[in-house]
């Protein structure tokens, strides 16, 4: 997803922008002055995007987002464009504000048409139908104007949020504008950044309205960005020995899955460990030793020799081709019994949830699930998982007791604890959807939890770097047949970023 680069750190939830909102009223800005701003940064962005534009078309709804529209719709009109307001509600039945923009829209001579009419076969669709207040599936007559919107091939421009799209959970309500640009207001939405969210919001666009503070509301979410988390690793000292930075084991690699923890454990190397040892299957140490001599390799096919390794051990990493036969659940019975922070992922976490759906893992410890795996781990559906990603990475850090981190589109991080807000990072792009990119982001936790940074601290920091990675690989070769082996070059290159 496109995005200009004036974005803020911090994600409101749909009630408290209108908390925001009201209380930047109460402070003495009149609440049509804001409108007049927000269709302001409207007129403002669509023109620097298709600045050859003469032509527009505004669908607009019931609420403030209709007033917004209506005022786009006069300052394009006194532009000398050819302008048409399409009312999907009837304009006689706005109120307040909205109706004061319909007023003035009226008063300019803009054409005003009742929905439904032929859209326009050129021109910039504008749409401000539907806000945040959505909680449920869209009904008629929006639901055809939506689809027309989306059918009908022209650009299209969403006002705060694309229409049929939930604010805060990012899922579609049945039907929803797919736009190329969205301007939203005030405060960032998580529903723009996770789930359905990036596919339906096009090139994201920020405007305050405001030049003072906001006023004091909480937050929901917090946005991952390089520029914080880049300063939770100091420089090394001159005097640094490999003693310093930690011994993370790796376990996995069961018969045929050698490739998995190779990947891993190449990573966690790349990314700072001092030391990096492996206990796999036998079969997998020659060809782990020949690609990544700097690994110890250990062969593990009696689940009985791990705990020398275990007890040599700062940090372990579950899951990358562990399996789920019983070497694989005997091996992480022992690892679980190691009083040492751990990442869990893969088979790990299956083998979790089918034996206890409520083990409490420790706050030392990061679990990294992709949305079928945390729906194994909450006994739910994936369906469920991705209706509310927010609540799931939730409810995954408060079940576990430990940090999560929920894979996927807008990846968000929780817990542990209630020291600092969940994580949403961004980044990321459709060519990491191949195998092995779970190994690798493993191997960046443990190699952070090994240099000492604290389990929800470590996730952040690797949750970024492996999606800034992968969106630098993606510019510089493309998505399409991108390998997770291709990121860690990149992640390191990040790692040792110290001035952007």
């Amino acid at each position: 997803m496109p995005m200009r680069p004036e974005l803020p750190h911090h994600l409101y939830s749909a009630a408290a922008t209108r908390e925001l909102d009201a209380r930047i009223i109460a402070a003495g800005t009149p609440g049509f002055e804001l409108m007049q701003r927000a269709a302001a940064a409207l007129w403002r962005e669509l023109r620097r995007r298709w600045p050859e534009q003469r032509r527009l078309t505004v669908l607009c709804g019931s609420g403030n987002n209709a007033g917004d529209g209506y005022l786009v719709a006069q300052l394009a009109q006194r532009a000398g464009w050819q302008v048409t307001v399409l009312a999907v509600t009837p304009p006689e039945r706005l109120q307040g504000d909205a109706a004061q923009a319909w007023a003035a829209a009226r008063e300019a001579a803009v054409s005003i048409q009742p929905w439904p009419a032929n859209l326009p076969g050129e021109g910039l669709l504008l749409d401000a139908m539907l806000g945040t207040g959505l909680r449920s599936a869209v009904r008629e007559p929006f639901r055809s104007a939506i689809e027309a919107v989306n059918a009908s091939g022209l650009p299209v421009v969403a006002v705060d949020l694309p229409s049929g799209l939930n604010a805060d959970r990012g899922v579609v309500e049945g039907v929803a504008v797919r736009a190329d640009m969205t301007v939203t207001f005030i405060a960032l939405k998580p529903g723009l950044l996770t789930g359905d969210g990036p596919d339906r919001v096009g090139e994201l666009c920020f405007a305050a309205l405001t030049e003072a503070p906001l006023p004091e509301v909480a937050p929901q979410l917090e946005r991952l960005e390089l520029d914080l988390c880049k300063q939770l690793l100091p420089p090394r000292p001159r005097a640094a020995h490999k003693g310093m930075f930690g011994h993370v084991l790796l376990i996995g690699g069961n018969q045929g899955m050698g490739g998995a923890i190779m990947l891993a454990a190449q990573t966690a190397l790349r990314c700072g460990a001092g030391k990096v040892s492996v206990a796999t299957r036998s079969e997998h140490v020659a060809p782990l030793l020949a690609r990544c001599p700097e690994v110890m390799a250990h062969g593990v096919d009696d689940p009985a020799q791990l705990a020398p390794l275990l007890g040599q051990a700062s940090v372990l990493v579950l899951g990358p081709g562990l399996g789920r036969d019983a070497w694989a659940e005997r091996m992480l019975q022992l690892a679980l019994q190691a009083d040492l922070p751990q990442v869990l992922d893969a088979d790990a976490l299956n083998l979790i949830a089918a034996e206890s759906s409520s083990m409490c893992l420790g706050e030392r410890s990061v679990i990294t699930p992709h949305p079928a795996e945390a729906a194994r781990l909450l006994g739910c559906t994936t369906a469920d998982i991705q209706a509310d990603r927010l609540a799931t990475a939730q409810r995954l850090a408060e079940r576990f007791g430990c940090a999560a981190v929920l894979k996927g589109v807008g990846s968000l991080v929780a817990g542990p604890g209630t020291q600092r807000l969940p994580g949403l990072c961004m980044y990321g792009n459709a060519g990491m959807a191949s195998a092995g990119m779970g190994d690798v982001l493993s191997g960046v936790v443990g190699a952070l939890l090994a240099q000492r940074l604290d389990a929800g601290a470590a996730a952040r920091y690797a949750v970024l770097l492996h999606a800034l990675a992968g969106d630098r690989v993606a510019r510089q070769q493309g998505q399409l047949g991108m390998l997770a082996s291709d990121l860690i070059d990149s992640i390191r290159y990040y790692l040792n970023l110290r001035d952007i």
